[in-house]
Protein backbone atom coordinates (compact mmCIF):
# COMPACT_ATOMS: atom_id res chain seq x y z
CA UNK A 1 0.00 0.00 0.00
CA UNK A 2 1.41 3.41 -0.61
CA UNK A 3 -0.17 6.96 -0.40
CA UNK A 4 1.94 9.44 -2.69
CA UNK A 5 1.13 13.31 -1.83
CA UNK A 6 2.63 15.45 -4.82
CA UNK A 7 1.96 19.25 -5.72
CA UNK A 8 3.22 21.12 -2.49
CA UNK A 9 5.98 24.05 -3.07
CA UNK A 10 6.75 27.52 -2.54
CA UNK A 11 3.99 30.19 -2.78
CA UNK A 12 3.36 33.77 -2.16
CA UNK A 13 0.65 35.11 0.07
CA UNK A 14 -2.66 34.78 -1.35
CA UNK A 15 -1.77 32.48 -3.55
CA UNK A 16 -2.83 28.58 -5.04
CA UNK A 17 -1.34 25.33 -4.24
CA UNK A 18 -3.87 21.99 -5.62
CA UNK A 19 -2.39 19.04 -3.45
CA UNK A 20 -2.59 15.02 -5.12
CA UNK A 21 -2.78 12.28 -2.70
CA UNK A 22 -2.46 9.32 -5.07
CA UNK A 23 -3.17 6.02 -3.44
CA UNK A 24 -2.22 1.88 -4.98
CA UNK A 25 -2.57 -1.14 -2.65
CA UNK A 26 -6.12 -0.84 -1.66
CA UNK A 27 -9.86 -0.05 -2.91
CA UNK A 28 -9.97 3.37 -3.09
CA UNK A 29 -13.58 3.91 -2.63
CA UNK A 30 -13.74 1.99 0.68
CA UNK A 31 -11.46 4.85 2.62
CA UNK A 32 -12.47 7.81 4.25
CA UNK A 33 -9.57 10.05 3.08
CA UNK A 34 -8.57 13.37 5.05
CA UNK A 35 -5.31 15.83 4.84
CA UNK A 36 -3.11 16.87 8.09
CA UNK A 37 -0.59 19.35 8.33
CA UNK A 38 2.45 19.64 10.98
CA UNK A 39 3.87 22.85 11.38
CA UNK A 40 6.82 23.05 12.79
CA UNK A 41 6.83 22.89 16.78
CA UNK A 42 2.68 22.02 17.09
CA UNK A 43 0.83 19.11 17.01
CA UNK A 44 -0.48 17.37 13.52
CA UNK A 45 -3.92 18.35 12.21
CA UNK A 46 -6.23 18.35 10.68
CA UNK A 47 -7.68 20.83 7.61
CA UNK A 48 -10.05 18.57 5.62
CA UNK A 49 -11.76 14.92 5.53
CA UNK A 50 -13.78 13.36 2.84
CA UNK A 51 -15.89 10.25 3.40
CA UNK A 52 -16.08 7.43 0.91
CA UNK A 53 -19.82 8.73 0.52
CA UNK A 54 -18.36 12.06 -0.60
CA UNK A 55 -19.37 13.96 2.75
CA UNK A 56 -16.66 16.93 3.83
CA UNK A 57 -16.11 18.75 6.46
CA UNK A 58 -13.05 21.79 7.44
CA UNK A 59 -10.97 22.91 9.95
CA UNK A 60 -12.52 26.47 10.65
CA UNK A 61 -8.82 28.03 9.40
CA UNK A 62 -9.56 26.82 6.21
CA UNK A 63 -13.30 27.01 5.26
CA UNK A 64 -14.06 28.94 2.32
CA UNK A 65 -10.35 28.76 1.20
CA UNK A 66 -9.45 25.11 0.66
CA UNK A 67 -11.45 22.37 -0.49
CA UNK A 68 -10.92 18.80 -1.12
CA UNK A 69 -12.50 16.09 -3.73
CA UNK A 70 -11.63 13.15 -4.78
CA UNK A 71 -11.54 10.78 -7.95
CA UNK A 72 -11.70 7.19 -7.08
CA UNK A 73 -11.62 5.80 -10.67
CA UNK A 74 -8.16 7.46 -10.36
CA UNK A 75 -7.45 6.57 -6.46
CA UNK A 76 -6.95 10.69 -6.22
CA UNK A 77 -7.20 12.96 -3.58
CA UNK A 78 -7.05 16.30 -4.13
CA UNK A 79 -6.58 19.26 -1.90
CA UNK A 80 -7.02 22.71 -3.71
CA UNK A 81 -5.70 25.64 -1.52
CA UNK A 82 -6.79 29.38 -2.61
CA UNK A 83 -5.90 32.47 -0.54
CA UNK A 84 -3.09 31.12 0.87
CA UNK A 85 -1.71 32.50 3.74
CA UNK A 86 1.63 32.39 5.93
CA UNK A 87 0.44 30.32 8.52
CA UNK A 88 -0.47 27.55 5.99
CA UNK A 89 3.06 26.96 5.78
CA UNK A 90 3.73 22.89 7.21
CA UNK A 91 3.90 19.42 6.04
CA UNK A 92 0.68 18.55 4.74
CA UNK A 93 -0.17 14.62 4.71
CA UNK A 94 -2.31 12.30 3.25
CA UNK A 95 -4.65 9.96 5.35
CA UNK A 96 -6.64 7.11 4.50
CA UNK A 97 -8.95 4.86 6.86
CA UNK A 98 -10.90 1.95 5.84
CA UNK A 99 -14.49 2.47 6.51
CA UNK A 100 -15.09 -0.35 8.28
CA UNK A 101 -12.07 -1.88 9.90
CA UNK A 102 -10.72 1.57 10.64
CA UNK A 103 -7.06 0.56 9.07
CA UNK A 104 -5.37 3.41 8.44
CA UNK A 105 -2.48 4.46 5.97
CA UNK A 106 -0.24 7.92 5.79
CA UNK A 107 1.55 9.72 2.66
CA UNK A 108 5.22 10.75 3.47
CA UNK A 109 3.71 13.97 3.24
CA UNK A 110 4.56 17.37 0.95
CA UNK A 111 5.94 20.67 2.30
CA UNK A 112 3.68 23.73 1.79
CA UNK A 113 5.51 27.20 2.32
CA UNK A 114 3.60 30.07 1.88
CA UNK A 115 6.41 33.40 2.15
CA UNK A 116 6.90 36.52 0.03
Amino acid sequence: VQLMESGGGLVQPGGSLRLSCAASGIIFSNYNLAWLRQAPGKQRELVAAITSGGRTNYADSVKGRFTISRDNAKNTMYLQMNSLKPEDTAVYYCNADHRITGRDYWGQGTQVTVSS
